[in-house]
């Protein structure tokens, strides 16, 4: 796979997310434990991670101006791996997500199952 255009940030969506974004973004739970921000490329992380949430806010980043700081490894930062592998995902060690690195933020609704936002939001999830 080539470089992404964007790559994105699932977040709960329970607070609203602040518009606009502070200027560092409080690391989640799962952020703090894991020692990275866990990044996406959407579909199999949303599914996975978020299938019970009904409402989840995605914030996309533009992946050139984080290119530099992402490793590409397994969900867990154990196995390092190519841009856009099988299983891969960005992660971005000792450090918060920064406001201005934010491109846009959506909030996607759940009607039963993730299908329906993800077909909706097509045009906007880049790749």
């Amino acid at each position: 796979m080539s470089k992404p255009i964007y790559i994105y940030k699932l977040v709960s969506f329970s607070p609203p997310f602040p518009d606009p974004p502070p200027a560092t973004l409080p690391l989640s739970e799962l952020d703090v434990a894991s020692g990275f921000i866990h990044l996406s490329t959407v579909p199999r992380t949303l599914k996975r991670f978020f299938a019970e949430d009904p409402h989840v806010t995605i914030l996309r980043i533009e992946y050139s101006v984080v290119e530099k700081e992402i490793q590409w490894e397994d969900s867990k930062g154990e196995v390092p791996g190519e841009v856009g592998g099988e299983g891969m995902f960005p992660h971005i060690y000792n450090r918060g997500l920064r406001g201005e690195e934010i491109e846009s933020v959506t909030v996607w609704e759940r009607n039963g199952n993730w299908d329906e936002a993800l077909e909706k939001a097509e045009s906007w999830l880049v790749y």
